[in-house]
């Protein structure tokens, strides 16, 4: 095992301050790390390696050695932290390699260190959703690991694995576990690409695909009971309950597009809009229930559509998610009042609309048109569509049934 140091070299100038070092000794090679703090021989007690504080110092100086000697304690302690995680990583390393992670930009080339790196660039240059989706896997990975670094190398095949045990001994459901590994995977690669460590694919023995989950749909009954029930004495339930009915009016529309949609979006009786998720253009014809929700609320000082994005001078996307979080509280409120047998959502509205739009006959074809579902790429966005007036059909079809 590596052993790690303080030494003092006087300098060669008697009335000079002499340097402070870290000497790393691993297999009879030795290794100098310099501290950038100098002291006069007599400050130095070579002997227990400990600065020394003389009686009677000057307080300007005294307060220079004891940030010395609190430095030298937090960087002793991080150089023998890398030794220690060489070691418990159980491969053969030199003392090169500890001076390396020791000096490393990323905080001892940990993997942990490097992700929430990773996550502040991502910030700085506008790729907030992708910041978010790295900093919920990175959380998870933390609660299952701690907060102690690792080394890339740790980051193996058996610790993934005993990941995903901790995962499903926690009831996540595999979806879940599935969407952590493949964001800590996209971390792992990008730490790759820059050099950091080589490709030992530590992800191949969990899982990262995406099962078919059971669609989250009820029926045209149950639909009509939200949209009918009475919440006069519970505001913030009936909000809730006007956006759930709102997305399903709307074919199905997500969370996150009603946030944004400006009252611009609606033109000559018909609302356009580009989904976040992929950017689709999609056109709905303006109904009578739509029109009555808008009605309910004044959004005079915003140019948004619906009271989600309220407060101009703060932040739009964390107004979203809060909104987001609220809602889906109150509509699981809801759903246990309704005594539903699933957990009622948003995203409820969506996968209801497209089942009755099932059962009503609508083709598969135009249900996909409606939804704004691009199951391939992103070019498919610009290729030729549908009629939107079969869409349209099609809604008004559904909206008349309730």
């Amino acid at each position: 095992m590596a052993t790690v140091k303080i030494k003092f070299r006087v300098s060669s100038i008697e009335t000079k301050e002499g340097t402070l070092y870290y000497q790393v000794i691993h297999n009879r090679l030795v290794r100098q790390v310099h501290s950038g703090y100098k002291l006069y021989s007599s400050e130095w007690d070579s002997g227990c390696s400990r600065v020394i504080l003389s009686p009677g110092i000057e307080e300007g100086r005294k307060g220079y050695l004891l940030s010395v000697k609190t430095a030298l304690s937090k960087e002793l302690s991080r150089l023998k932290e890398v030794i220690a995680r060489l070691e418990h990583a159980g491969i053969p390393y030199t003392a090169d390699k500890v001076v390396e992670l020791y000096t490393s930009p990323t905080d001892c080339g940990g993997f942990i260190a490097f992700a929430w790196k990773l996550i502040g660039d991502l910030k700085l240059i506008g790729k907030g959703r992708t910041a978010e989706t790295y900093t919920a896997a990175l959380n998870s990975f933390v609660r299952f690991h701690g907060e102690r670094d690792l080394l890339f190398e740790e980051v193996d095949s058996n610790l993934m694995v005993q990941y995903e045990t901790y995962l499903k001994g926690n009831a996540i459901c595999p979806n879940s576990s599935s969407y952590y590994m493949r964001n800590l995977r996209a971390i792992y690669n990008r730490a790759v690409e820059r050099g950091l460590t080589e490709q030992c694919t530590p992800f191949k023995y969990v899982y990262t695909g995406v099962d078919k989950t059971v669609k989250r749909a009820v029926p045209l009954k149950t639909i009509r009971q939200i949209r009918d029930i009475d919440l006069t004495f519970n505001p913030t339930m009936d909000y809730a309950r006007n956006l759930f009915m709102f997305s399903f009016y709307t074919r199905g529309m997500s969370f996150v597009d009603m946030a944004y949609l400006k009252k611009k979006d609606l033109q000559n009786g018909v609302l356009s809009y580009r989904r976040q998720k992929t950017g689709q253009l999609l056109f709905i014809k303006w109904e009578k229930p739509m029109q009555e929700i808008i009605d309910k609320y004044d959004t005079s000082g915003t140019p948004y559509l619906l009271p989600i994005i309220k407060d101009m001078e703060m932040d739009a996307r964390r107004q979203y998610k809060n909104s987001a979080h609220l809602v889906n509280d109150k509509l699981k409120k809801l759903g246990e009042r309704l005594g539903l047998g699933i957990p009622l959502t948003a995203y409820v509205a969506r996968h209801a609309w497209a089942s009755i739009a099932r059962s009503k006959n609508i083709p598969l074809s135009t249900i996909s048109e409606a939804m704004g579902h691009d199951s391939e790429y992103t070019t498919r966005i610009y290729l030729a569509s549908l009629d939107t007036s079969v869409v349209d059909k099609a809604n008004s079809l559904i909206l008349k049934s309730l």
